[in-house]
């Protein structure tokens, strides 16, 4: 995208209208650059995880503190442990 090599991506449809797609880089608006150059409409995104993280419930602009057994985590992801 924009002359710059990405990682691999995985994606693959849900249904016929939701398509999942898995980063382990993310650029910006990447995930709709890509879709462009497919020919496909992105109408709305939602993030469900960061690394090991699952965001479960939280709404957008919501946060919550990361307990520590997930901080360590997220580190260890992020380092490649």
């Amino acid at each position: 995208i924009d002359g710059v090599p990405l990682h691999r991506a995985t994606a693959g449809w849900l249904n016929g209208e939701q398509l999942r797609v898995v980063l382990t880089e993310g650029r910006h608006r990447q995930v709709r650059k890509m879709c462009d150059m497919v020919g496909l409409e992105v109408l709305a995104l939602k993030r469900v995880r960061i690394g090991p993280i699952r965001l479960g419930g939280l709404r957008t602009g919501q946060w919550s503190a990361l307990p520590s057994h997930l901080q360590r985590r997220l580190w260890a992801a992020a380092v490649g442990q």
